[in-house]
């Protein structure tokens, strides 16, 4: 495509050679054309990853990811959930939204997810949302997983299996029933890397892929980190609409200085082993607290990587979710208060903006 900032003369062949001047500037115009040309490969060759603008997930750059457990409250870990109330849910959303973000993650299609659909709907809140669908173990991961020190029963993991498919089930439901508000579903979150304590095979998730793509009009994907999308992602690659990938530099010992270069290597690995999908960033953010990376973890790192990667993403077309909304203090260790799961959120747990904010 010739862009504007080119002048050609249409009718330039029929232009007598009698005048020299327009003969050297029908020249000169062709010139500037084949320059143009020669030069176009060589600027979409630099730019390594960049997206069409339609990848974007509901034309966002920066979305959050959203689960609203304050003190004292937790999703259910074997003895049942203590959820956020109503009130509390719709609170965090009108802060959202003050913040300019309208397009959260939630990570199940359990009794939480679907009260806050709800409540999006009973308000006419201009949020959309990404959905899940939680998938528990039905391998036992005991011997990659470091905190899994015995192996799971398989009693145990039949009884998930049947768990999953019913989560497949009122995945399904809630996309249809909020088909104006869920834009995008996402089956199984870090099921499939090896380190996970919540395993299922790769055969078991294509087959849940194919089974909610069958029932929904929304686009469907799978969450993973970026290096098992690299390694192994192809066969699941095929059956998605776009990618979800996971990448948290700090975690992999980066220091601030290091990230954004960091995390643009893992996106740009991902693309050029999987060419042919969007991707989306369903997962990557800095934590305020951490004593795992101590020395990294603070409110102005996490507002250097969030603005960092803002521009970033507004220059490649690309949905990144920043993780997370709120900090969740029933997360990791309960004995270390400091642990870095317990500290991501862009608010602290009393529902105060960090620094990332500006406020």
């Amino acid at each position: 495509m010739i862009t504007s900032n080119t002048s050609i003369n249409p009718n330039f062949q029929s232009v007598t050679t009698s005048n020299s001047r327009t003969v050297y500037i029908i020249f000169l115009n062709r010139a500037m054309l084949i320059l143009a040309l020669l030069l176009i490969p060589l600027v979409q060759a630099g730019e390594k990853f960049k997206q069409y603008s339609d990848s974007l997930l509901q034309g966002e750059t920066i979305a959050v990811a959203y689960s609203g457990f304050r003190v004292g409250q937790h999703p259910d870990r074997g003895e049942g959930a203590i959820n956020p109330s109503d009130t509390q849910i719709l609170e965090d959303l009108n802060i959202l939204l003050s913040h300019d973000l309208n397009l959260i993650r939630l990570y199940d299609s359990g009794e939480n997810s679907a009260m806050t659909l709800k409540i999006i709907k009973q308000n006419k809140l201009p949020i959309k949302v990404l959905l899940g669908m939680w998938l528990e173990a039905e391998v036992s991961n005991h011997e990659g997983c470091a905190w899994l020190e015995l192996p799971i029963p398989e009693s145990e993991l039949s009884a998930n299996k049947l768990s999953n498919m019913r989560e497949i089930q009122r995945g399904i439901k809630l996309s249809k029933n909020y088909s104006d508000i869920v834009i995008a579903v996402n089956v199984g979150n870090e099921a499939l890397v090896d380190w996970n304590d919540h395993m299922v095979t790769l055969n078991s998730i294509i087959s849940y892929v194919r089974q909610v793509k069958q029932s929904i009009s929304q686009p469907v994907t799978v969450a993973d980190n970026y290096e098992w999308w690299i390694r192994d992602g192809a066969p699941l690659a095929a059956e998605v609409d776009f990618i979800g990938v996971h990448t948290y530099p700090a975690w992999e010992g980066k220091t601030i200085a290091q990230a954004l270069a960091y995390t643009i290597e893992n996106i740009e690995n991902v693309h050029q082993a999987l060419p042919n999908k969007p991707i989306t960033i369903l997962e990557g953010g800095w934590a305020t607290t951490g004593k795992e990376f101590a020395k990294q973890a603070s409110e102005a790192n996490q507002k250097r990587y969030f603005n960092d990667i803002k521009k970033w993403a507004k220059k490649t077309n690309t949905t990144f979710f920043f993780f997370e909304a709120f900090d969740e203090p029933w997360k990791g260790n309960p004995d270390n208060l400091d642990g870095a799961e317990k500290h991501w959120g862009l608010f602290n747990v009393d529902r105060s903006p960090k620094k990332v904010l500006g406020k």
